[in-house]
């Protein structure tokens, strides 16, 4: 295998041999899946039997009206999931991991869904493996391989095969790609598609069991209608008939379609904010979010790396690195940069490499080979590269300067007084890493741990990278939105500590390290976490039991970060939010959030978005809950009081109320603004119900208003001895205007509608309108007036039935100024 890698017309002949890089999905029945799954709906079952009994009944022109509703609902039905599918489609499209190969004598990055069998694939640490391949050629490369075979340590891979989904721990290698897609070892097993099956959250569980319980109560009153049909009117057909009409109206079936459209569309919302959901899911918990940690560097800090400092400790002297010229200084440099990776990628080694190629007064790596390495590893981390020189072998390592110290066996004084120019260091809000050396012997094999070389201390490096410009204000506008901020870093407490300060943190003059973390027990932790914002010095171990304690309090939790060590918090984390740009592949893997352009004002946004689509939906399913409430009572009471026109509705009528409610609630509630100052209220608590009885009295108050104006204006016309034709046409008249007043004053629960009318959603004229215009398309054209069984109406009853509706609906209006008033 060469490096020129394949060419475009090997890829083509590659990929129709061998097929892409992606798991089948079973795409060929994907719409007839669609179709059953609209075909088993309950709406569409009672529609389809109600067709049937019209045609039974000799109604043809009702049956064939029903006829076009089904196909009508289906198409609305087709319409919304592939609208949602094609958002989600394209989220997985853009979230897709890159991979770096050879194509036409060129190292480019593709998606992984290009990879094709033959490829020539280049990984480093952090990379996710997508492909089976098997080793070209590697250097101290190790994969975690849990995935396959369920453990979790590095297995060393110096040759043979990698598989996909495996990880690369440390190291490099290229490979070639040998199976892709089903054909992979991952794909046999199926583990992927077992990996991104996700259980059904709180919400989720709620509104399925609150349309389970409205179906249940709509079959009791489906048979209790039915059954005192049959017996006034001994006709078993036409009774079928009415109960259908009310277990038609009884079903919220809207709510779970609005949910997953608003979910969905959010989803793509935020991709236009630079923020991308792995799953519409997450969307969800985004308005809870209550504490977010936050990793220092490139998140807090412009990841822009200057090499400030040297400690000399061979002459105890702290210096500029400008000024470096003894061999104490020299030595310090020589260590920082044979300890940094040949080929630098970390905005500190490259850093590094700027400043030995700047201030070293002679260069010995060109003729240095590097003949092994030992991965960033310890408590703290340091990492360690063993190179043949001219000079012999040289050993050199950097990293926490504690672990430095401690393995080159430094008495306790001399411990000290680094630790205080360490701490200087650091109180400026600098990285500080300890440096040292060794000496090897060429025949003798290298240890097993990094600790056991003869180490030498030869100083401590000092590197700036200060705050982000605007990180005052996204901190500050957490703070605003009631979420807790906290930094989780590996880097030094007086380093961390100081960076808090410069970046608005509130508290600052306490912290924690993760040894202190790991030490304590789960009750003190608890106690502990509140009052702390700095987590320093942080192992994997310890921010996965940080996340973990946070979330024991009922906390809904995101976490951002972009290293391997950061894979394990990011997935246990309600929100784990890895970086786009600089974030390893492990990382984007586990975390739920890409922030594709690495800034965090978009995760303030994301918040507000959250919050904007939770408000939405409880405007959404208020409506629902409310406007179906007058449906069931005029369908069910004046055959429960036995009043003159028992029937009064038909599923015609039924079926194109739910056509106008459909749209009104996921179309027009998902395209509204986010209201003033819901940011400002704070996150929702996760134990919080959309339908319990707090949220949903006034809804119920609502329709039962609605009702009783609705059905006095049924009595009305009855005492006026208007005929049958005129009592539907006035009563579902009164209940269109009904409909469009709450549409209008449910866009806020607080705000008046002479305020909430200047909020910018043009979808709300339009629908409107639409409404209108069919509802004077059955009242006023002939035909049409015979389907649905009307009459002609003048303006006067039109004008009584907008005001009887104008009063039963804006009544809410008086309750929302009262609570402005006691609430401002």
């Amino acid at each position: 295998m060469n490096r020129l890698g394949l060419t475009a017309v090997e890829v083509k002949a590659a990929r129709s041999q061998y097929g892409s890089n992606t798991l089948q999905k079973d795409p060929h029945n994907r719409f007839l899946s669609l179709l059953i799954e609209i075909i088993s709906e309950p709406m569409f079952l009672l529609l389809t039997i109600a067709t049937v009994i019209y045609f039974l009944l000799g109604e043809t022109t009702e049956g064939f009206m029903l006829v076009i509703a089904i196909f009508f609902v289906t198409g609305i039905s087709i319409y919304q999931s592939v609208r949602s599918r094609n958002a989600t489609k394209a989220l997985e499209q853009i979230s897709q991991l890159k991979v770096k190969v050879y194509r036409d004598g060129k190292l480019i990055e593709i998606n992984k869904s290009n990879l094709v069998v033959g490829d020539h694939m280049i990984l480093e640490e952090g990379d996710v493996i997508t492909a089976d391949a098997t080793i070209l050629d590697s250097f101290d490369f190790s994969v975690n391989e849990s995935i396959l075979t369920g453990e979790s340590f590095a297995v060393a891979k110096p040759s043979g095969m990698i598989y996909n989904g495996t990880m690369v721990v440390s190291g490099s290698a290229s490979a070639r790609v040998v199976s892709v897609g089903s054909s992979t070892e991952l794909g046999k097993l199926d583990l992927s598609m077992q990996k991104i099956k996700n259980g059904k959250t709180l919400l989720q569980k709620q509104i399925d069991n609150f349309v389970k319980g409205m179906t249940l109560f709509g079959t009791m009153a489906f048979v209790v209608v039915w059954f005192l049909n049959y017996i006034t009117s001994g006709d078993v057909l036409e009774s079928l008939l009415r109960g259908l009409t009310l277990a038609m109206s009884a079903l919220p079936e809207e709510i779970p379609v609005a949910f997953s459209t608003f979910l969905a569309l959010g989803a793509w919302r935020l991709i236009r904010k630079n923020v991308l959901t792995k799953q519409p899911q997450t969307v969800e918990s985004l308005g809870a979010a209550s504490v977010i940690c936050l990793d220092k560097t490139g998140t807090i800090t412009e990841n822009t790396m200057v090499f400030e400092r040297i400690y000399n400790h061979a002459t105890s002297a702290s210096q500029s690195i400008s000024g470096c010229n003894d061999p104490g200084c020299q030595q310090v440099l020589q260590d920082a940069m044979l300890s940094s990776e040949i080929t630098p990628f970390d905005p500190m080694e490259i850093a590094i490499h700027k400043a030995y190629k700047q201030y070293a007064q002679q260069d010995i790596t060109p003729g240095a080979k590097m003949l092994h390495e030992y991965p960033l590893s310890g408590t703290p981390p340091i990492m360690t590269h063993v190179f043949e020189t001219d000079d012999g072998i040289k050993v050199a390592a950097k990293g926490g300067w504690e672990h430095i110290t401690r393995v080159c066996r430094l008495d306790a004084p001399e411990i000290a007084r680094i630790k205080i120019e360490a701490d200087a260091m650091a109180k400026l809000g600098m990285r500080v890493l300890g440096t040292a050396h060794a000496s090897y012997p060429r025949s003798k094999e290298f240890p097993e741990n990094q600790d056991d070389f003869g180490w030498n201390f030869s100083g401590l490096i000092a590197l700036s990278d200060p705050p982000k410009k605007n990180i005052s204000q996204v901190i500050s506008q957490f703070y605003d939105a009631g979420v807790s901020v906290k930094m989780i870093t590996g880097d030094y407490p007086d380093t961390a500590i100081a960076i808090a300060q410069q970046s608005g943190f509130k508290n600052t003059s306490a912290h924690l390290t993760g040894s202190e973390v790991m030490q304590m027990s789960d009750e003190q932790l608890q106690l502990k976490i509140d009052e702390i914002d700095v987590f320093a010095r942080m192992f994997p171990e310890a921010k996965l039991r940080i996340i973990k304690a946070y979330k024991k309090q009922g906390q809904v939790v995101a976490m951002t970060g972009d290293g391997v060590n950061d894979a394990p918090a990011l997935k246990a984390a309600d929100i784990g939010i890895a970086m786009g740009q600089r974030g390893t592949g492990i990382a984007r893997e586990a975390a739920k959030m890409i922030l594709t352009d690495d800034n965090l004002q978009n995760m303030v946004q994301a918040i507000e978005t959250g919050r904007r689509i939770y408000h939405n939906l409880k405007k959404a399913f208020r409506y629902i809950i409310t406007i179906h409430i007058p449906i069931i009572l005029v369908v069910t009471l004046p055959l429960l009081l036995g009043w003159k026109f028992p029937n009064i509705f038909t599923p015609i009528h039924v079926i194109f109320l739910e056509l106008i409610m459909g749209p009104t609630c996921s179309i027009i509630y998902e395209n509204e603004p986010i209201e003033k100052g819901l940011i400002m209220e704070g996150p929702r608590k996760t134990t919080e119900s959309l339908f319990s009885w707090r949220e949903l009295w006034v809804s119920v108050l609502q329709g039962l208003i609605i009702s009783t104006g609705v059905l006095f204006t049924y009595q009305f016309f009855v005492y006026q001895n208007a005929d049958e034709t005129s009592v539907r046409t006035l009563t579902f008249t009164t209940l269109i205007f009904s409909n469009i007043f709450l549409t209008l004053v449910n866009r806020s629960f607080t705000k008046s509608i002479f305020e909430t009318i200047r909020y910018k959603n043009k979808l709300i004229p339009l629908i409107l309108l639409i409404t209108l215009l069919i509802w004077l398309t059955t009242v006023k054209i002939p035909f049409v007036q015979k389907l649905f069984r009307f009459s002609d109406i003048g303006n006067i009853e039109i004008l009584f039935c907008a005001l009887t509706a104008a009063i039963c609906v804006f009544w809410i209006e008086i309750s929302k100024a009262s609570r402005r008033r006691l609430k401002p």
